[in-house]
């Protein structure tokens, strides 16, 4: 029998070393034990360890999509994300936000709600985490009203009224919205900062306030414990402008997007589920009722209709991904305007950094989803019902904005300028407030006959519509167009500055 040479034995060594490794790493890769040692290993920086989501919530409605889909707020066996994609998504409520944020930005939760109006306030103190804006939630369809004192009929009488507000909160960009309906600013009026919409209804029940922006259903309370109050306006009605949203960071999106791309569609088939079958939306307020301290089922269903849970449609209008058919109010449209108007009021600082729509956005989770079927189609426009004559004069004006078209003597189309103007002045109000009915009225000084001076400014409110729904899309049953003349000045006519602001057109939301 041959001895082995030292060499031999070298080789035969390297063979067995070499055979341990391959089935090691063999058993590694194709055992459940191994794989998950090395997704830990992989994942360990990108703050979940085995591919299940955390996502930040508060007690409000427009979340049930998802809740939906995952049966419940808990990881559990029956969630849908499990069965379909095979990760556990938890739901985390945490209703006072600096406890939510600070939990986003320890990781202990992933996804994070946020509102796309108030978004720019934060982007700030959250640049540090690159956050991105991954999907849309939700529109707030009611779930946030301005209730007003005895004798405040209009907008135009909160003039120096004292309104308390979450300041750098969704109440306050939506008392902005409606104060610019109005013609009007912040610095119009008194604002008492409170930390949330709960004290808000607490100082107008007090009486300390002669208004206040709260949540549904705060807002019915103060109605009922306060005489002679009244909701003013609510986001029923002023139906695009808060728009729920759900932010990540962006290194977490990027080492996780398939995971991203199944919580969203997950997500847009449950919203979809609950938006057509009253069953589905049954289950979907139950699982809120179990989840909310106090909540019976109804409030659940109450809350459920107080938004527009968001499809894949509606994801695709907000994202910009339909621009050719969609003339409606875009993700895009509401950050950039928000930063515009909190800069103007002080709350952002020129030296606040608030990154462009384009570096703030994710985009890939809805433009990658392949959903389709009119269960994800978008939202459609309201149908208004028309109303006579008489009817469209006498309905009150929640809102007036003022707006000097310039026409020459004697005609009433709209030449470029005039369309600057109502692109400008009047289209984002009518876009945001999509719900309202809007009258327009026109308007002429007193010089020439009166009866053609009211044909005329009929005329030239027509042409205003006219465009609008060329442009713009509107429905033209959602239009009132009223021809004042000479009828309504409000200047003198004796002077040309008077007879100036006198030739006007009304842009007015009125109440249904």
């Amino acid at each position: 029998m041959a001895r082995l040479t030292s060499f031999s034995k070298f080789l035969i060594t390297l063979l067995i070393v070499g055979g341990v490794f391959f089935i090691g790493r063999y058993f590694m890769n194709n055992t459940e034990t191994g794989k998950d040692l090395i997704e830990k290993a992989k994942t360990a920086d990108e703050g979940t360890a085995s591919g299940d989501i955390n996502v930040g919530v508060v007690t409000w409605g427009g979340y049930a999509g998802g809740q939906y889909w995952n049966k419940g707020f808990k990881p559990n066996s029956d969630s849908r994300f499990l069965k379909d994609y095979g990760f556990n998504v938890e739901f985390k409520i945490l209703d006072d936000p600096t406890a939510s944020r600070n939990a986003w930005k320890n990781d202990e939760v992933q996804l994070l709600w946020a509102t796309i109006d108030a978004l720019p306030t934060e982007m700030p103190g959250l640049a540090a985490y690159d956050p991105v804006v991954v999907f849309q939630a939700d529109w707030s369809r009611g779930g946030d009203a301005i209730v007003v004192r005895r004798g405040i009929g209009s907008v135009g009488d909160l003039r120096g009224k004292k309104i308390a507000v979450a300041e750098m909160s969704p109440s306050h960009s939506f008392l902005i919205w409606l104060l610019s309906a109005a013609g009007m600013t912040t610095s119009d009026v008194e604002v008492v900062g409170v930390p949330s919409p709960i004290e808000a209804a607490d100082a107008f029940k007090a009486n300390n306030v002669d208004a206040a922006v709260v949540w549904s259903p705060f807002d019915e309370e103060c109605v009922q414990k306060v005489p002679g109050a009244r909701v003013l306006q609510s986001t029923r009605n002023a139906s695009n402008i808060i728009a729920d949203v759900f932010i990540a960071k962006r290194k977490w999106v990027e080492a996780n997007r398939e995971r991203v791309q199944q919580l969203y569609e997950g997500w847009m088939k449950g919203a979809a589920e609950i938006n057509r079958s009253p069953s589905a939306k049954q289950e979907a307020a139950q699982i809120l009722a179990d989840a909310f301290d106090g909540f019976t089922k109804d409030d659940a269903i109450k809350a459920i209709d107080n938004v527009r849970l968001c499809t894949h449609g509606d994801n695709r209008n907000f994202f910009g991904l339909n621009r050719s058919d969609y003339k409606g109010v875009t993700g895009e449209e509401l950050y950039s305007r928000m930063t515009r108007e909190y800069r103007n009021a002080g709350v952002l600082k020129s030296s606040d950094e608030v990154p462009v729509w384009s570096r703030a956005a994710y985009f890939g989770a809805v433009e990658r989803s392949s959903l389709s079927g009119n269960e994800h189609a978008a939202e459609g426009q309201k149908a208004f019902a028309s109303i006579s004559d008489k009817e469209a004069r006498s309905r009150e004006a929640v809102a007036t904005k003022r707006v000097s078209i310039s026409f020459r003597t004697g005609e009433f189309q709209l030449d470029e300028n005039a369309k600057y103007i109502v692109d400008n002045e009047m289209v984002p109000i009518a876009k945001a407030f999509a719900n309202s009915r809007v009258r327009v009225e026109g308007n002429t000084d007193n010089v020439g006959n009166a009866a053609s001076n009211v044909a005329l400014s009929k005329k030239r409110a027509q042409s205003v519509i006219d465009y609008l729904v060329k442009e713009y899309g509107m429905p033209r049953s959602r239009f009132i167009v009223i021809g004042n003349g000479p009828d309504k000045p409000v200047e003198d006519n004796s002077t040309e500055e008077g007879r100036r602001k006198n030739r006007r057109t009304d842009f007015e939301l009125v109440e249904e």
